[in-house]
């Protein structure tokens, strides 16, 4: 269908308004339902004279898929219908635009929502993943954002998604060549796994502000350029500004592998602690925080202080995406009050906490220098623990970073130590030092997360005002 001006369609039971957008075969309108309530959706609307062998496969595919798949981050296929002219596709009405439009009115995207994003995006393809589905054209254009108040990415436009199978003959190119596998041009060839690389480049463009670099990792001036490029050899270099952290980069590292065979596998891209799906806003939430909540409390009430705050911590990780997910503004601002109830008292645990681990940590001091003179026949152990000793300094000065970082590196010598030295006074004070070292290690980890929670709850409520600002200017 052309993007000319004229009326839309006409389609019994809703009012076709504004469009929404339009392609080769078909034009997007809002509309609204006649009778009852005035239900908002968007329709598209497929002329059946553009229509080849081909565009009709895709079309009853498309169909088929969204009428099988129920997924909160997968747009919602209504209903669909059809007359002499066009076929419709009722489906739900997402007022945020499409990701594209959202990342180019912002410019600048914080990467604790790009992970949310990112998240919710994932969600959807573990779900077409379990059901053995392969979208084929994940691209910006084709992830909606569903509301102004509680962004959620919905992903849309299946007209190329199939039931994956391993198949010996060549297939046919599709998706966009930006968003395209190496593998799709190079041999034609593939599997599901041309949609990893496609949320690579994603996020490489355009998930972190436009995205972190700028630009897509094969930005090009022709289909010809881009062409040689997607088949040249060469290595995609991550530039380092802007800076990112090292999950991310790690992350986009796995993903923007040409050889499929090296790239990240799905069920190591959900589990990947950036993508990080335990945590994501969902339904369940609450219901996670709330029951380890419920154990904080009890810890705390008899004196178990440390674990108290271990568990506090691990609440306040689901608290925050529920605070998130909550829609109802009451529910929401009840629930924001106890979890800033919650982040004071594991601030004051922290205090008690870092007291009592530092003083066993400065007792060790003496048993550790003792340790060392027993060490000077095995001068790994002695380095090891000389590293150990330059983590408490760094702790002493407040340097909770370099702290931790000096802890994990003499941990992972200690433990290697230990699995090697024989039984003996040595082992002990050993195993007692490990244990020592530990304790502080785990709790930096959980001083640093407190530090974020704040911040984390901020970042969610600045998402919210990022999608109005963003569908104002559109």
């Amino acid at each position: 269908m052309a993007s000319g001006s004229w009326a839309p369609p006409r389609l019994d039971d809703f009012i076709l308004t504004d469009k929404l957008g339009s392609g080769t075969y078909a034009a997007v309108y809002k509309a609204y339902r006649r009778h009852n309530v005035r239900e908002v959706v968007a329709v598209k609307c497929v002329s059946k004279r553009t229509l080849n062998k081909a565009s009709v496969e895709n079309l009853l595919t498309e169909i088929e898929i969204l009428k099988a798949v129920h997924h909160p981050h997968i747009l919602e296929l209504k209903d669909f219908q059809w007359n002499q002219d066009y076929i419709f596709l009722i489906t739900e009405y997402c007022p945020g635009g499409d990701l594209s439009r959202f990342i180019r009115s912002r410019r600048i995207l914080p990467e604790k929502i790009t992970q949310i994003f990112l998240q919710q995006l994932a969600s959807a393809l573990k779900c077409l993943y379990e059901k053995n589905i392969s979208h084929l054209d994940l691209k910006p254009q084709n992830i909606l954002l569903s509301g102004l108040d509680r962004p959620h990415l919905k992903l849309a436009d299946f007209g190329f998604a199939q039931h994956m199978m391993s198949q010996d003959e060549p297939q046919a190119l599709r998706g966009s060549p930006l968003y395209m596998a190496p593998e799709m041009v190079c041999s034609r060839h593939y599997d599901a796994r041309v949609d990893l690389w496609s949320v690579g480049v994603i996020l490489y463009a355009l998930f972190s502000a436009e995205a972190l670099f700028g630009k897509a990792p094969f930005a090009s001036k022709s289909f010809s350029e881009l062409e040689e490029k997607i088949r040249s050899d060469r290595t995609i270099e991550l530039p380092t500004r802007p800076r990112v952290s090292l999950d991310c980069r790690d992350l986009l590292q796995g993903l923007l592998k040409r050889d499929p065979n090296e790239r990240i596998s799905f069920p190591d891209f959900f589990a990947h602690p950036f993508v990080d799906l335990e945590h994501m806003a969902c339904a369940e939430s609450l219901q996670k925080a709330t029951s380890l909540v419920f154990e904080a409390v009890e810890k705390d009430g008899v004196g178990e202080h440390a674990a108290a705050l271990t568990l506090y911590c691990r609440a306040l990780d689901h608290f925050i995406p529920a605070l998130h997910y909550e829609a109802d503004v009451r529910r929401k601002q009840a629930l924001r009050l106890k979890v800033n109830q919650y982040i004071s008292r594991a601030e004051e645990l922290k205090v008690l906490v870092s007291s009592s681990n530092k003083t066993l940590l400065m007792q060790g001091n003496t048993s550790r220098e003792l340790l060392k003179e027993m060490a000077q026949d095995k001068p790994r152990l002695f380095a090891a623990l000389e590293v150990a000793s330059a983590a408490v300094a760094k702790d002493d000065e407040g340097m909770v970073f370099d702290a931790l970082d000096l802890y994990q590196q003499s941990l992972g010598e200690l433990l290697l130590m230990l699995s090697a030295e024989p039984a003996g006074r040595r082992r002990e004070r050993l195993h007692s030092e490990i244990q020592t070292v530990m304790r502080r290690a785990e709790f930096l980890k959980e001083q640093i997360k407190t530090s974020d929670w704040k911040s984390s709850s901020l970042d969610q409520e600045a998402l919210s005002e990022s999608v109005r600002s963003s569908c104002s200017l559109q």
